[in-house]
């Protein structure tokens, strides 16, 4: 049987904070449906701040009457089949090195903070496989520590990743899964969704369509922190906090505002609004028009209120969402494939015993 390590500084599965969080979870859940032994190393502190997450670890695991051991400082749980491990950020070093000793993992993937010095630590011992989320310092960090693949998860990271002795740069497109049945016939309302309202993603853009367009309802989804004050004094705004299933909000919207004024690596919610029929309206920042393909409306970055205002007016969502439905299955195809065509499944499946 394959073992294969995911060892990051956030929380492991199911605690999300965002799009990384749910790519690697996908992957590792399937690979342990492929019948690999999968280990999720993670911490029960941020890794920006030290905060300790362990009332909320404990509160969801008890809600979904999942079982847990804590001991020495360590909490340890099953979820879906993948065995997770949290520990302070101090004993991170320390849990990988036992790790690669006694579980002799076939492959390690690791991202974000701090992943340059996992990819190192590992790299002697294993092949390691280094996740490409984003193009910011965060998310490209890991090619320091030189892993021997660079999974970039989309075209547009690829060509924003600086090339790296001894790491082969190749795209993984996150991993996406199937709404349940029935989901996209389900009715929907006129209002339109926006997924993490903060300034980088365009919530400034966001203030004056809502401004410019009173008649139109929009649905706000809290994201990486907390916004709701900001919105609060619009009668046309509904602010929602930030849940873990999104089926039921990508069903009932005509249209998702992806207005972002980064460049967003492959943003996740753009596939898992086009698996419900639910189109995006976009800006051309980074990999956010390759996420949406010809199945959706992206506006170039210089475009103002009034150009996203009458297309949002006048998307024809039915049309768009059923393309976008089809565009969007192709990713929810497994991605060991994948993993076989860069090298990564066969090392595993040939070394294991």
């Amino acid at each position: 049987m394959p073992t294969a390590l995911f060892a990051w500084r956030r929380t492991p599965p199911p605690f999300l904070i965002g799009g990384a969080e749910v790519t690697q979870q996908l992957l590792a859940e399937e690979l342990a449906a492929a019948g690999w032994r999968i280990i999720y190393l993670g911490s029960y502190q941020a890794p920006w701040d030290q905060a300790p997450q362990t009332a909320q670890m404990r509160t969801c695991l008890d809600e979904h009457d999942t079982a847990y051991e804590e001991s020495q400082e360590e909490l340890r749980y099953s979820w879906n089949g993948v065995d997770c491990l949290a520990v302070p950020q101090q004993r991170i070093t320390t849990a990988l090195r036992s790790l690669l000793t006694q579980a002799r993992p076939d492959v390690v993937f690791t991202s974000q903070e701090g992943a340059a010095d996992i990819a190192a630590q590992a790299r002697p011992a294993t092949l390691v496989a280094g996740i490409l989320h984003s193009i910011s310092k965060t998310g490209l960090g890991v090619l320091s520590g030189s892993p021997h693949h660079g999974l970039a998860v989309s075209e547009f990271v690829l060509r924003q990743a600086p090339p790296t002795d001894g790491t082969r740069l190749s795209v993984l497109y996150p991993p996406f899964t199937l709404p349940g049945p029935g989901h996209h016939r389900r009715g929907r309302t006129d209002a339109v969704l926006m997924v993490n309202p903060i300034p980088p993603k365009g919530a400034d853009l966001l203030h004056q369509l809502i401004r410019r367009i009173p008649e139109q309802h929009f649905t706000l989804v809290e994201g990486w922190w907390n916004t709701a004050e900001q919105f609060a004094g619009y009668p046309n705004v509904t602010y929602v906090p930030r849940v873990y299933d999104m089926s039921p909000l990508y069903r009932s919207h005509r249209l998702l505002l992806v207005p972002s004024a980064v460049g967003d690596a492959f943003p996740r919610v753009i596939i898992e609004a086009a698996l419900h029929a639910t189109p995006s309206v976009g800006s051309d920042r980074g990999g956010i028009p390759e996420a949406i393909g010809d199945a959706g409306i992206v506006l170039p970055a210089e475009a103002g209120v009034e150009e996203w205002a009458q297309a949002i007016r006048t998307a024809d969502h039915h049309t768009l969402g059923e393309q976008a439905r089809r565009r969007a299955m192709a990713f929810t195809r497994p991605r060991l494939p994948d993993l076989e065509r860069l090298g990564i499944y066969p090392a595993a499946n040939a070394s294991s015993t």
